[in-house]
């Protein structure tokens, strides 16, 4: 403990603001030769451990060659592992310093509500392609002017792996690395305030990330794919008064180039939504969270102004692979709040973010502070404040570790409602036969089209 307590953080000299009005040169190539020295990883993280030895130094990630057939659950490659300590309301002062404001608030409003720390383990990898697009990235990608900041001249890495400013860290965070294309059975459950459990959407959600084809390369990218870089499918079967509903995404790197389709069962037709971003209820959470609340952020830039505020240690979770071990949902899902015995926490290095509602913007939350993990650039928890500055949404985002990828593949995601007392947990895999499973080679592009709705068998 009293190591913890005399924590150093690792805060970068000066915050930056991201009001410049032109876009950000790439690096030089002599700055882009730290991505391959003992200074930094291929991902540009700090290679080395802290000075505490509470994190160790990076040695390549869990990258061991495994493999996952999709059947049964995925398995802990930490089943062993024992926490080092617990964090709770009655002493969580003496970890302050590395506790976020969101987990702050949770200790004090939930007794039940603890987070247990295991030993750091630095785990995420990714393959060889995607440390040399990195690579690459960095002397050629450029980050847009403000206020979307919108990135060119990046492909199948880290877009920025050395960032001058925070919406270069947001944007690879946008792009952090999942894997190129994937299935995942889902279950989605809203908790109101008196600890009932109301499920949402129970369904089967389809990704593919045309920026990371592993056959692909910058100018396809470019030219047949016109930024798309995220394209999702969702179709429900359940509850019974949304089965058959389903949803296509394809976001872009220019946002006002992002589209939603949904077909709606009641009226057997196919209908683009006019504004499927930011604060905007989305139709794949039932209309209970925004599209922004998904995975801790996945929105536009441009309602915001981004600051920088550097890099620190805190207790983040991470690893999760526990939290897809429960044997339903009821046993994953408490009352106010997921169950602690499934949830780990490790001590990491993060770039914290934080966000104010620009000027003549309209969103339902005045500011948001990001923690995005430095190895993965996954933002994997975070804070949002309501127009009277009260703290109002904490989020999480909890990272699997798939060594079969190599990297991290999505786990459950949502945020508590400190103010309504309700919360949100979605991709819940507890009561589905097998967990999330990479698909070979993706599926077409017009997969992810409107039209491709309504020529299928949906009802």
């Amino acid at each position: 403990m009293t190591t913890m307590k005399k924590t150093v953080h690792l805060a970068i000299a000066c915050a930056f603001a991201v009001s410049l009005p032109h876009a950000f040169a790439a690096v030089s190539p002599e700055e882009a030769q730290k991505l391959k020295s003992h200074e930094l990883t291929p991902m540009g993280s700090e290679r080395a451990g802290n000075a505490a030895g509470t994190i160790p130094a990076w040695d390549g990630g869990l990258a061991d060659g495994s493999s996952y057939d999709g059947k049964g659950k995925r398995p802990d490659p930490f089943a062993d592992d024992k926490p080092l300590y617990s964090v709770t309301a009655s002493n969580m002062g003496e970890y302050d310093a590395v506790l976020t404001e969101g987990s702050k608030a949770m200790l004090k409003k939930y007794p039940s509500y603890r987070i247990d720390v295991y030993p750091t383990r630095r785990t995420f990898a990714a393959p060889d392609w995607f440390y040399d697009n990195t690579f690459a990235n960095a002397t050629r990608a450029t980050a847009g002017e403000a206020p979307s900041y919108s990135p060119s001249g990046a492909y199948g890495g880290v877009p920025f792996p050395l960032p001058k400013d925070a919406s270069e860290v947001m944007w690879n965070h946008l792009l952090h690395w999942r894997g190129y294309a994937f299935e995942q059975p889902m279950t989605n459950v809203l908790t109101s305030e008196d600890g009932r459990h109301v499920t949402t959407a129970v369904g089967n959600s389809q990704i593919q990330m045309p920026y990371f084809d592993p056959n692909g390369d910058l100018e396809t990218f470019q030219n047949k794919h016109k930024g798309d870089y995220w394209l999702f499918r969702m179709v429900n079967d359940g509850p019974p008064i949304r089965a058959g509903e389903a949803i296509i995404g394809r976001e872009n790197l220019k946002p006002d180039q992002t589209r939603t389709w949904v077909y709606l069962t009641g009226q057997r037709r196919v209908r683009m939504l006019p504004n499927s971003c930011c604060d905007t209820p989305t139709p794949a959470a039932a209309g209970v969270a925004g599209f922004d609340d998904l995975q801790v952020w996945l929105g536009r830039l441009d309602r915001f102004d981004w600051k920088l505020v550097g890099k620190k240690e805190m207790l983040i979770p991470y690893n999760a692979n526990k939290s897809q071990l429960a044997s339903s949902t009821d046993e994953l899902l408490m009352e106010n709040h997921l169950n602690p015995d499934y949830v780990r926490w490790e001590l990491h290095r993060v770039w914290v973010v934080e966000a104010s509602l620009r000027q003549g913007q309209r969103h339902t939350a005045s500011k948001g502070t990001y923690y995005i993990d430095e190895d993965s650039w996954r933002a994997v928890t975070g804070e949002r404040y309501d127009a009277k500055g009260n703290l109002w949404k904490v989020l999480y985002n909890l990272p699997v570790a798939a060594p079969e990828l190599p990297g991290f593949v999505q786990g459950a995601h949502g945020f508590y409602d400190l103010i309504a007392g309700t919360w949100y947990a979605s991709n819940l895999e507890a009561n589905h036969q097998g967990n999330l499973m990479l698909k070979e080679g993706g599926w077409p592009d017009s997969h992810f089209t409107a039209s491709s709705l309504t020529g299928s068998s949906l009802r």
